[in-house]
């Protein structure tokens, strides 16, 4: 598959231009931060409205992946729902749709900040998942080592022609690879703020999504 490739702890994955990672030899493919329902919980709270269809654009980007990959496992790395109703608030046709993409592959949900616990939409529900060599959560940890992890939405700000701008990237170095948001109008973290500079190494790379993922030296 196109992408970047790279090795972390043995395991050869891609990072595709979507967003996604994809295990081959697993054929297992992640994606992270999807925070369905966030239109719908920001309109509960009296909050800025979005446009309603971002559960759909999300959804059909994911299926896409799943095809194009044809993965028999499916990992989402938490804050798969934009917080505890989200799940419940989903229309029937977008509840039919997850249930088609979950039929006959392991689907795996892992728990986030933003949806803890077990939603009833089908799937696994679990705190973390291990497939040696690696392990999956949600929010990385600067003590732990082969982790695959989401929960920032990093972005990593460029310039080109004089321009800056942003782009979401995963973040990689020898110990783990955190995940961009997959998820439509989900923002992100700048690759200079604290909390990414103290977990990542200096020497990690910055993998931009994009029609041609390309690493760079992570902007600090």
């Amino acid at each position: 598959m196109d992408g970047y490739h790279f090795r972390l702890a043995g395991a050869n994955l891609i990072a595709l231009g979507s967003g996604a990672l994809y295990w081959p030899e697993k054929e297992l493919l992640c994606v992270s931060d999807l925070h369905l329902g966030k239109s719908s919980r920001l309109s509960r709270q009296g909050g800025p409205l979005l446009p309603p269809y971002e559960v759909q654009d999300t959804l059909y980007r994911l299926e896409t992946e799943i095809i194009l990959s044809a993965a028999k496992t499916i990992v989402c790395l938490g804050d798969s729902f934009d917080d505890v109703e989200a799940a419940s608030s989903l229309l029937d046709d977008e509840v039919l749709w997850l249930s088609r993409l979950q039929a006959g592959r392991c689907w795996v949900w892992i728990e986030g900040n933003h949806d803890p616990g077990q939603a009833n939409i089908g799937g696994t529900h679990i705190e973390n998942f291990n497939i040696p060599p690696l392990t999956f959560r949600h929010i990385p940890t600067v003590s732990q080592r082969r982790e695959v992890a989401g929960h920032y939405h990093p972005k990593a700000q460029i310039n080109l022609s004089g321009r800056n701008y942003s782009k979401p990237c995963f973040l990689l170095d020898e110990d783990r690879v955190v995940l961009p948001a997959f998820g439509t109008f989900t923002g992100g973290l700048k690759t200079q703020t604290v909390e990414l500079l103290q977990l990542m190494k200096p020497n990690a790379l910055a993998i931009l999504t994009g029609k041609q993922s390309r690493a760079i030296p992570m902007p600090r």
